[in-house]
Formats: C-alpha cells, structure tokens, sequence
C-alpha cells in the first residue's frame, strides 16, 4: 500500500474520532451548566470551575479561542467547537477533512462507506448556529455521535482485513486513547486543583458527567458496585482491559495492529518498540502507584508518549 494511501485512511478515522469525542465533550458540559447550582456550587469559584472553559482545555483548543475571544461564554464556545469554519479543530472541520482524506482514497472503501460520510457532510454544512439557541444542541451532539458511530460500524462490517483496515483502526485508536486522557487530566486536575472539593456534590455529578461522556455509566456500576470514587473512575477508564475506551483497552489495539503491520512487512520499528513499552506500562500497572506517583503527571506522560507513537507512526508508515 502506498504511504498516501495510509496516511489519508489513519487520518480519515483520528478526524472522525475527534469529531466525535468533541461531541462527548460538549454534551457532558452543557449537562453540567444546566445543574442545579451551576457552577458556584460547593463554594467553587467561577474561576476554576467552568464547563466551557474545561471543555477548551480538554480538546486542545483554548490558545485558539482566546486569540479570538475574551469569554468563554456557551453560546461562543459551542460556536467555536461546533461550527467554525477557521477552527481546524471543530467537528465541522474535522468532518470536513476526514471527507476530504476519504475522497482521495475513495477506491479503498466500499460504497456503503462513502455515502454515509458524504452524506453526514451534506447534512452537516446545513446546520445554522441559530438552531443553538433554540435549544438544539442535545440533538446536534447525538445526531454527531450517531453518524460518527455508524461509520466505525460501517468500517467493521464491511471493509476488508487488509492493510486499509488496519491504518484505519490505527487512526481510530490513537486518537481515542488522546482524547480519553486529556477528558480524565482536566476534571481531576483543572476542575478540582484542591482536596476541598472532592467529594461534594459538584465532585459527584461531575464524575457522573464523565461517565456519560465515555458512555461507561451502565459499564461502571456493572463493574464497580461501590459508590462513585476517584480512584475506582480512574482505575476504570485507565486500567480496564474490558471498557473499549479505557487507556488500557486503546493501547492493547494500537499495539495489536502495529504488532500485525510488523509482521507483514517483516520488520519492527520505533513505533512498534514505544507502542509495546506503553501497553505493557498500562497493563501492569496499579491504580494506587498512579495515585502516589500524581494523576495529573501520569496523564500528561501518557499524552506524551502517545503522541511520539503517532510521530513514530508517521515515520515508519506514513511518509
């Protein structure tokens, strides 16, 4: 397979992931802002504690929208993630692109692919930012998983096994193991800098908020029979090997399809080396040295190291 090929297939699936874990991102703040007590709850100030200005920082794009904002205010962020066109980042953008990849390599998908992203496309550049206001937001961010979601199904039930299939699921996993770090860093570490808060009810319906942007809610309580910890969140959406968006869980696929790239082409690289380190790290690990050794530092390692697996990535396969 050409290298274009497979840089356009393993960035056709990171934009489509990304545009749907921005959708989770959004849901989960505007169900927030919308709870009693909003965010001065607990005696948490305005300041430290802003679903908007999270969900920034969660996706990677709070430089850009300061350099055209002042306010992270809902009606500008939810713009700004949403629709924005000068935003290389925002779903429409992402979904854009992703089209963009998937035309140029139009022969390497089936038909049944193609028209169900061209035809999210279509139907994406004829949403108005006024429907915002009118309160359709919720339905925006469920239309955008729905069709990011039936995607992926598309890509499983109807691609071939091959090399294509694998970029295209390399793509999708590297870019969810990012994002699924980045969400757990900012609510424990930007939305809760002190102990004072946790355990409050802002600290409860965050977490819970958390859940329901990994979909896990239903998955926790079914593994977990305890109350709502940090430590038992944490240990779920970083050590289990069973929660399909879990750091863990990512790793073991990224790992796997880099581990059959190997063998196919009879050799092993840098990516293949950092992609096994970091899965193993995961996999043995304990949620109690994480703890010791600081969530915050972990999950910044981990975004680290992920991304020099994309560079590495890059360099073996990609060029």
């Amino acid at each position: 397979m050409l290298s274009r090929t497979a840089a356009n297939l393993y960035w056709l699936a990171r934009y489509m992931e990304r545009a749907e874990n921005l959708a989770r991102m959004l849901d989960v703040a505007e169900r927030t802002s919308l709870m009693p007590g909003g965010a001065l709850a607990d005696g948490v100030s305005d300041s430290d504690y802003n679903e908007w200005h999270s969900v920034l920082t969660a996706s990677g794009n709070a430089t850009g929208f300061f350099a055209s904002h002042d306010e992270p205010t809902r009606e500008q962020v939810i713009h700004y993630l949403a629709l924005d066109k000068s935003n290389p980042s925002s779903i429409r953008s992402c979904i854009e692109t992703a089209r963009n990849n998937a035309r140029a390599v139009r022969t390497a998908l089936t038909a049944d692919l193609w028209e169900s992203l061209n035809q999210t496309w279509l139907d994406l550049i004829a949403t108005k930012r006024e429907e915002f206001r009118r309160g359709e937001l919720q339905t925006f961010l469920d239309w955008v998983k729905e069709r990011t979601l039936l995607f992926s199904g598309g890509a499983t039930s109807t691609l071939l096994r091959g090399e294509g299939y694998r970029f295209l699921r390399l793509g999708t996993f590297v870019e969810r193991a990012d994002s699924s770090a980045r969400i757990l860093d900012v609510k424990y570490h930007i939305l809760l800098p002190d102990d004072q808060h946790v355990g409050g009810a802002v600290d409860y319906y965050q977490w819970t908020a958390l859940l329901r942007s990994f979909s896990a809610s239903r998955s926790f309580y079914h593994s977990y029979r305890s109350a709502l910890t940090a430590g038992n969140i944490a240990e779920f959406m970083i050590l289990s090997q069973e929660m399909p968006r879990s750091l863990t869980a990512c790793l073991a696929e990224t790992h796997g399809l880099l581990e059959h790239l190997a063998d196919l082409h009879g050799r092993h690289l840098e990516c293949h080396r950092l992609a096994g380190q970091l899965y193993s790290k995961l996999r043995y690990a304990r949620i109690d040295d994480i703890f010791e050794q600081g969530l915050h530092e972990f999950l910044t390692g981990f975004i680290a190291q992920n991304t020099r697996v994309s560079d590495e990535i890059a360099v073996a396969y990609l060029s």
